[in-house]
């Protein structure tokens, strides 16, 4: 594997800005995206994949024709192209950390932000290897382009190794993952293949097949405006309520009191004023009776509220956006079997455990494409901190390679 070349190829894409727009009705959700979509189409029919095609969403899919002459299940391999809206994505100027000591980071001196263990103990996991930072002025972009020029590169392997049998690959890159639409759009059967894996995860060994059930909420709360001289009896303050439902909400049920399997609340936004006063909050649970027993508890407060303010309007709107993939994978557990020992094989310890997020292959797994997620390498996603040890980039390659190969040798068995 060309290390050299597929470390300027993750730099070439993480260079192209491809934010995507939660405020946007489109798809993909920005036009900035085709940037990336034409400069990724060019290069798929350069190293010589076939049924190379984008869509008029900016879905792309190309495959590698099977190599051996007995049946192979198609497998996929999926990442997504556009960048979290969370943070900058313009002007990325990735910064290489050779030989990282175990000590601070400074990425930017001038701004005097620094990449720390002490915050991000993590980051003592990878002392000794090349580090790829932020300049502290963007975010990385790892999250998702290392996915993509992984499943480049190692089509690009394959091509040149024929040595290597495997079936027929079909990979995918699609738009708007990191707004929750990404999926919405896919055409499964065109895509064709039995199974997929999303590579999207984070550290090294990550393998996921478990995910959030998530949810979506939105509140108005209408008050009345009324000048504070005379406002005794007859001004209802849109903000003091909005307080009040956050405060009605498990305290300890929020992101950064949780871990592992259990829930949360996240309030993600409030706007507005006395008048009117706009709260968007998700919802998250693994387990789906609890889930819905948080959306029922959500309604519960609203009702409350609108007892006890009768002057008020409230106007509450809860959204479904992707359930727990687990129950889809189950059945097809091989799937995942086949991923892991794709890891040993390549010298990985797996480590599988619940996403504590949602990847495209939450809600593709719903739609008939079983999709567990494989890590892509990158950590501290959507933030000036994000950063990728090239090690994980390149064992990244080695897994989805060992993948293919190990999916061919089954089925010739």
């Amino acid at each position: 594997m060309q290390e050299k070349k597929i470390i300027e190829r993750f730099i070439r894409y993480v260079k192209v800005d491809s934010q995507s727009d939660p405020e946007s009705a489109s798809t993909p959700s920005t036009q900035k995206q085709w940037d990336i979509i034409h400069l990724l189409v060019d290069e798929l029919k350069e190293i010589g994949l076939s049924e190379v095609s984008v869509d008029d969403y900016g879905y792309i899919m190309a495959t590698l024709p099977s190599n051996v002459s007995y049946e192979v299940p198609t497998i996929g391999f999926i990442a997504h192209y556009d960048t979290a809206p969370d943070f900058s994505g313009a002007n990325v100027n990735p910064q290489f950390v050779h030989n990282y000591d175990g000590g601070d980071i400074v990425l930017n001196e001038k701004e005097g932000i620094v990449l720390s263990p002490t915050y991000f103990p993590d980051l003592k996991k990878y002392i000794g290897q090349t580090i790829i930072t932020t300049d502290g002025l963007s975010l990385l972009g790892a999250d998702d382009k290392a996915g993509v020029a992984e499943i480049v590169s190692a089509m690009e392997y394959l091509l040149a190794h024929p040595e290597i049998h495997h079936g027929k690959i079909r990979i995918s890159f699609t738009p708007d993952e990191e707004i929750g639409t990404g999926p919405h759009k896919f055409d499964v059967p065109k895509f064709g293949a039995q199974w997929a894996y999303t590579m999207d995860g984070s550290h090294i060994g990550e393998l996921e097949y478990e995910s959030f059930n998530a949810a979506g909420a939105k509140i108005h709360i209408k008050g009345k405006s009324v000048h504070p001289g005379t406002a005794k009896g007859r001004l209802v303050n849109a903000v003091l309520i909005a307080s009040e439902l956050i405060e009605a909400l498990p305290e300890d049920e929020v992101p950064e009191r949780t871990e592992g399997r259990e829930g949360f609340f996240h309030v993600m936004n409030i706007k507005g004023d006395v008048e009117d006063i706009y709260i968007n909050l998700i919802i998250r649970d693994h387990d789906r009776n609890k889930f819905n027993a948080r959306k029922e508890l959500l309604h519960t407060i609203v009702k409350d509220l609108q007892e006890l303010h009768k002057n008020a309007a409230f106007e509450l709107e809860v959204v479904d956006q992707y359930y727990n993939m687990r129950e889809k994978i189950e059945p097809v557990i091989h799937i995942v079997e086949i991923a892991e020992q794709a890891m040993k094989e390549v010298g990985i310890t797996p480590i599988i455990q619940a996403i504590r997020g949602g990847t495209d292959g939450a809600q593709l797994s719903f739609k008939g494409l079983p999709c567990p997620n494989i890590f892509a390498g990158g950590v501290n996603f959507h933030g000036k901190y994000e950063y990728l040890p090239v090690p994980s980039l390149l064992k990244a390659v080695d897994v989805i390679i060992k993948i293919a190969e190990l999916t061919a040798e089954r089925y010739k068995k």
